[in-house]
């Protein structure tokens, strides 16, 4: 699949990293939140890239886009977050092309997910694609990409049973807390923070735990008492945030801050406590466990506990791969059309400059004219030639780009504009 933009020499690339070989301390340095991802799509259209989209989640923050060399979208990542070069160079990766466009198939469909089968991403894909394209950073190629993505992930979500079963990283946080604390219906559970994981986390708390002693703490109240008053629970103020910590036995961190929220100086008491990291980047300070009743665990942990869920999940994989290669080839074939579709209307145009002529000429020559079915005749030729032509072009076997040209040097056409 030829994916250049000659007039301009770009490619289409996937940069980024994830939990793969970046850690969450390295994660959160190129994490971007929203007003981060502001910046960088501004950036991005100051610079003149064409198209662009950006996710950026607690296990990945990637960068898909057209440039001419991928240190183009590195530089931004960079510009617009807390990491550097040396640190992008040690983790992360650079797809190109086919390769990048097979890379979002996978992230999308929950196949590259830190739990397999886990769809959350791709909620995160489509309001990227909404921000990128009021930005005006969203290509036709790149729109059509990404509904395809969404297409594979739709169909492997209802077609396959990769997604069955309560996994997530928010289940995986109450598994941890009924498997490592006795009697957990008796203990205090501060939630703090009431995000998306947030809100997950404490439908699973209510749901598993059967505990009365749930408090929600969030910045913006209004946001933990909805919630709280979905499942009738405590809220309270941010600024008793220390006084609650030092009331609780399980402490579950789910804010988006940018830098640690909690640290060490915050806990008074002396009473175990256990502190559950749901955040990216990390918002536990991890001089917490300088302190000998505190047992941190982070989300990283979390996800890597397997059970019998996730093992049955990978019997599906090659359901979905199938899946995936059938729209892979669907989006292929739009992009080869899409390719010498200037070519053939050029080509068309060509033709019926020839027939215009040679029915102007018969025209004069023949008193008995018969106009309407000539036109009739020159038409369906016209069409028959050109069908030949774009079936040819379509041919696996033949390389698209030497026929292109051949044809372009043959009717003398016209350069096509460009398809990216």
């Amino acid at each position: 699949m030829h994916n250049k933009n000659k007039s301009r020499g770009s490619y289409f690339y996937a940069i980024g990293l994830s939990y793969k070989k970046a850690d969450a301390e390295i994660r959160g340095h190129f994490s971007l939140d929203e007003d981060a991802k502001q910046a960088l799509l501004k950036q991005a259209k100051e610079n003149g890239i064409e198209s662009l989209v950006v996710i950026s989640t607690c296990n990945r923050t990637e960068i898909y886009g057209f440039a001419e060399h991928p240190f183009q979208l590195i530089q931004l990542l960079c510009d617009n977050t807390r990491g550097t070069l040396e640190e992008f160079q040690n983790v992360a990766y650079i797809y190109k092309n086919n390769e990048a466009i097979s890379h979002m198939f996978r992230v999308g469909s929950g196949l590259d997910s830190q739990i397999l089968g886990d769809f959350e991403i791709i909620s995160q894909l489509k309001t990227s694609t909404k921000l990128s394209r009021k930005h005006g950073l969203l290509n036709n190629y790149t729109e059509r990409l990404v509904n395809a993505v969404i297409q594979a992930s739709k169909r492997i979500k209802t077609e396959t049973d990769i997604s069955s079963g309560a996994t997530s990283v928010s289940f995986a946080s109450v598994q941890y807390i009924l498997n490592t604390i006795e009697n957990v219906s008796d203990k205090n559970i501060l939630l703090f923070g009431t995000g998306k994981i947030g809100r997950n986390t404490c439908e699973n708390l209510v749901k598993h735990t059967k505990n009365e002693h749930i408090t929600l703490i969030n910045r913006t109240k209004t946001r933990a008492e909805q919630i709280a008053g979905k499942f009738n629970l405590v809220v309270k103020d941010y600024a008793n945030l220390q006084e609650e910590i030092n009331k609780t036995d399980i402490l579950i961190v789910a804010t988006g801050a940018q830098r640690p929220t909690i640290d060490k100086h915050i806990i008074q008491s002396e009473k175990p406590l256990l502190i559950l990291d749901l955040s990216i980047p990390k918002n536990v300070d991890s001089n917490v466990e300088e302190l000998n009743h505190v047992n941190l665990v982070h989300l990283d942990h979390l996800s890597q506990i397997t059970d019998q869920t996730l093992e049955a999940r990978k019997a599906h994989i090659p359901s979905a791969e199938v899946i995936i290669e059938e729209i892979k080839a669907e989006f292929k074939s739009w992009l080869e059309t899409r390719k010498f579709a200037p070519t053939i209307k050029a080509l068309k145009h060509k033709l019926s400059d020839f027939a215009a002529a040679e029915l102007d000429t018969q025209r004069k020559k023949n008193v008995d004219f018969n106009e309407a079915q000539a036109e009739l005749i020159s038409n369906n030729i016209i069409q028959k030639i050109t069908n030949h032509f774009a079936h040819h072009l379509k041919d696996d076997n033949i390389s698209t780009d030497d026929s292109l040209e051949l044809i372009k040097k043959v009717f003398q056409l016209e350069p096509a504009t460009k398809n990216v």
